[in-house]
């Protein structure tokens, strides 16, 4: 984000004030545009030019980056809920649609989320907009449906509590098991490395 930034704006760490944790880049790019003097008629036009240059810069800077992996469990609870016939798994991102593929297919986990289908920055700034966004496309009609949210930080605990999901909380991230339960979560694991117990908390029998 600060090569994209640089080259556009000829602002070098163009978002060394910017909070990233659990923010949509919709947000992200618009407070470091805001603190650079963007006026607010121009932030669209200049978030899809942002996003042109972000994208390329994106793919070199993962393949420069070696010590990028899956968290725990991870891949394992994709394959579990991808063999079951009454799952539907999406994403709910704050990541760019296109830099949401890019990962996915970098990590080698595209195949699970065919047509990439969910919530992401482009929706809105705010998550839990984001989120709702997501959780219509996924339901497809289906109000009745059972909605899991999997997050590691108290921003996706809130987002899932805003659209009356599930909040069940990894802490992988910054916070711990304890700090996301006492911020709502209705579950939460220290990591994804138990599937089985994963999946029980996302089907709802445990």
């Amino acid at each position: 984000m600060n090569r994209a930034f640089r080259d556009i704006y000829g602002v070098d760490d163009g978002f060394g004030r910017v909070e990233f944790s659990g923010r949509s880049d919709a947000a992200i790019f618009a407070d470091a545009a805001r603190a650079h003097g963007i006026a607010e008629e121009q932030l669209l036009a200049e978030r899809a030019r942002f996003l042109d240059a972000y994208i390329p810069h994106l793919h070199t800077a993962m393949n420069e980056v070696t010590s990028g992996r899956l968290m725990p469990g991870v891949l394992e609870l994709l394959r579990a809920l991808d063999a079951r016939d009454d799952v539907v798994q999406g994403l709910g991102t704050g990541n760019f649609r296109r830099a949401g593929e890019l990962k996915l297919q970098h990590y080698e986990i595209a195949i699970y989320f065919p047509g990439c289908i969910g919530g992401f920055g482009e929706d809105s700034e705010h998550r839990h907009d984001l989120i709702g966004a997501g959780i219509d496309r996924l339901r497809n009609g289906d109000s009745g449906a059972r909605v899991v949210i999997i997050g590691d930080t108290p921003h996706d605990v809130s987002a899932a509590k805003a659209n009356d999901a599930f909040a069940f909380a990894v802490a992988t991230g910054h916070d711990s098991v304890e700090e996301l339960l006492a911020c709502g979560a209705d579950a939460a694991l220290a990591d994804l490395s138990d599937v089985e117990h994963a999946v029980t908390i996302i089907c709802g029998s445990g």
